[in-house]
This record gives structure tokens, sequence and C-alpha cells, in this order.
């Protein structure tokens, strides 16, 4: 079958690989409908993310037909249409049965390399390095797909494929944010970041009774597109003050609730961006924590701040002095997407989520690799590009 493989640094094609087999009587093969490129896969093209191996099939949000099923899986059957959270879940350990799902004891195959890193291994995950369990990913026209009692997700009838593919990762990702970082109504909250988990945190704060949802971000076209779907409040940072715009929006206090949806390649204008490049190409530090330490400095005191973008190792000036004296409640996590996805599913079949505006850009897998650069150099206002195989 055709897949697409990372190769290298920047360098990402589309091969051949063999085709994925039932390993165990719990999987399902799927044969893939969609799949979508995520912001976090650009840290594994520009290298931020170690462990990977030439030749690894990578994507991890996507949905499709089940046309294999092994002899213990009792909640799908060949014909399924199903959409897959990107964490795997066992649905046996004390995480899952904590709703906790991408802290699975039981799904990364490599807990090594993750114990010795940040002291205990998450659960596995598709497409995203060996240290994450080397599963193969998404970017394919079949997925082997472990534990599918609990990974994979009916789609109900009524919401499209395209739809249903933004509920893999993005749409979970995002509400997370907003439900873990505490929104209440009434709120006001900040968001960084306007790619799709940003705006989708944005949507989920609104939905969970937010009076005010500023999203801040460089890119106007990302912008313009939460501020037309959601009627979300924009900043752009390289225009206003942002620090300056918050107070004002919460008089002087700050937002309530500030998430961080960028990740460990934050970009900024100001002086911090060029230290902290400088620091990582000496390798003092693995990430860039930018749009952290914006909303730590921003939030009010007593607020809640919450990271959603991805990080993988060593930070560099983290503010613990605000956090400590403003008494902010900072929280963080992969996306638990079966504690979510149903419900989210159930939204967007009656209208309350539109996700099918993040897909600018649909095409063939056959040209995933100018997919992931339109997405990565964000060329021609690309939001996400979508694949199919």
């Amino acid at each position: 079958m055709k897949a697409l493989c990372w190769e290298g640094i920047n360098d990402v094609r589309v091969q051949d690989v063999p085709d994925p087999k039932v390993l165990d009587d719990k999987d399902v093969v799927l044969k893939v409908g969609l799949s979508t490129a995520c912001g976090s896969d650009l840290h594994l093209l520009t290298g931020h993310i170690p462990f990977m191996q030439a030749g690894d099939v990578i994507g991890h949000e996507f949905m499709g037909e089940v046309v294999e099923v092994g002899p213990g899986v009792t909640r799908h059957k060949v014909g399924d249409r199903v959409v897959v959270a990107s964490f795997i879940g066992c649905g046996e350990c004390y995480y899952c049965k904590h709703d906790l799902w991408s802290l699975c004891d039981n799904t990364n195959t490599n807990p090594g390399i993750t114990q010795a890193l940040w002291g205990a291994d998450p659960g596995g995950i598709f497409g995203y390095s060996h240290a994450m369990g080397g599963f193969r990913g998404s970017h394919a026209e079949y997925v082997r797909v472990p534990f599918a009692d609990h990974t994979a997700i009916p789609i109900p009838e009524g919401v499209d494929d395209l739809s249903a593919l933004f509920a893999s990762d993005s749409v979970p990702t995002g509400w997370m944010g907003a439900d873990l970082g505490g929104v209440q109504p009434g709120d006001t909250v900040a968001v960084w970041g306007c790619g799709a988990v940003g705006q989708m945190a944005a949507r989920a704060a609104q939905l969970l009774g937010a009076e005010r949802v500023l999203v801040i971000d460089r890119f106007d076209y990302r912008l313009r597109q939460a501020e037309r779907t959601f009627g979300v409040e924009t900043l752009n940072y390289q225009r206003v003050d942002v620090g300056a715009a918050l107070r004002e929006a919460t008089g002087g206090r700050g937002p309530d609730v500030c998430i961080e949806a960028v990740g460990c390649e934050a970009h900024s204008d100001g002086p911090q961006y060029v230290y902290d490049q400088v620091k990582s190409k000496l390798k003092l530090e693995t990430d860039r924590p930018i749009a952290v330490r914006e909303a730590i400095h921003n939030c009010r005191k007593g607020g809640s701040v919450f990271v959603l973008g991805v990080f993988s190792g060593f930070v560099d000036k983290f503010p613990l002095g605000a956090v400590l004296n403003k008494g902010l409640t900072v929280r963080g996590a992969q996306q638990h997407g079966q504690r979510y996805i149903p419900m989210l599913l159930d939204r967007i079949a009656k209208g309350e989520l539109s996700t099918g505006h993040l897909a600018t850009h649909v095409m063939p897998l056959a040209e995933a690799p100018r997919g992931y650069q339109l997405f990565k150099d964000k060329e021609d206002d690309c939001v996400r590009s979508v694949f199919q195989p």
C-alpha cells in the first residue's frame, strides 16, 4: 500500500509499505477515508521530536471504514464508519478507567525512552516517533488500530466524513484545554494560537459559557477564519500590544483562563525569540516556551493556564515566580480523546460545532508532501491539508 513516510528532517515521501494485519485479537484494520496534517507533525519534520526512524509512517488524525476485525473486538464490525482517537487506550488500566486516556499504561511499546525523559511513559500514539510507541501513522491507505473497542469511535449518521475527521484530535484537544482549564460561565478566555486546535479551544470556551473569547496569532487569514466562523475577538500580536489589549478587555485584571495552543516552536517579534533560538541551537534547551510565558504573564491573579501545545523536553526562563506569586493554576496534557469524542460528535451532529471549514486544502495522498509544504510554510492561506488515500 501507499503511505507518507518520514525520511529525515524536512523530508517526507509517499512510498510503498507492507499492508497492516491484525496482530492482536483486539485490533481492527481500517481503510482510511481521510487524514489530516497536524501542527504537532511539524515538530517531526523539523527534528524537534527525536526517536524518528527513516521509513516511519506519520499522521495521527483520521477516520475511515473498518475492513477487518480481530476476534476479541465486540463494538465494531466490518463496514462500520469510525473516527480514531490519536492516543491509543487499553480501557483497562488505572488511567483509562479514570478518563486519562493519553496516559494509558499499556499502549506505549517503548516505555523506557519516556520514563528516562519525563519520569513516566504516556500512552502510545499513531505516527509520532518510537518514543511514543512506534505505531504506524494514518497517512496511508490502511491502518492497524489496536484496542479498537476503545480507540475507534462510531460516527453518527448525519456527520459527514470531513466534519468527523477533526474529532480525531483537533476538537477534543481544544475542548480539553477549555474544560480542564476550568472555563466557567462569564469568564474571559484568551487563546494563544489560531490554528485548528486554537480555534476549537476558543469554540469550546464559548460553549462552556465564556462571555468573551480572544484569540492571538500573527496570521490574518487564520484570525479572519476564526472571527467569521465563531465570532471570537482576535488580536494580531504583530500589530497590537497583546498585554495591553487583554488588560483593557478585562478591567485591568487579565483573562480568567489562558490557553496555550502553539507548542515548542513558538514565534515572537521580541528579543525572547532570538534568545530561545540561540539556546535551542546550542542544545541548552529543547523547546521555545514563548506563548506559555506570555499566557502566565497575562493571566489574572488566581487564574488558570492550560498548555495544549506539544513540548518535548526542557525550557529556559520559565516564570515560576509569576505562577507562585499570582496564585495561578497551570495544567497541561495530551488529549484524552475517548473522554470527549462521543460527546463532540453529538455536538457536531447538532450543529453546535463547525469543523469542516478547517480543511482548506483537500488533496490525494499522493500529493501529501506538497500538502505538508503548504501547511508548514502557511502558503495559500492553508489552515489544514487533508489527504484522501
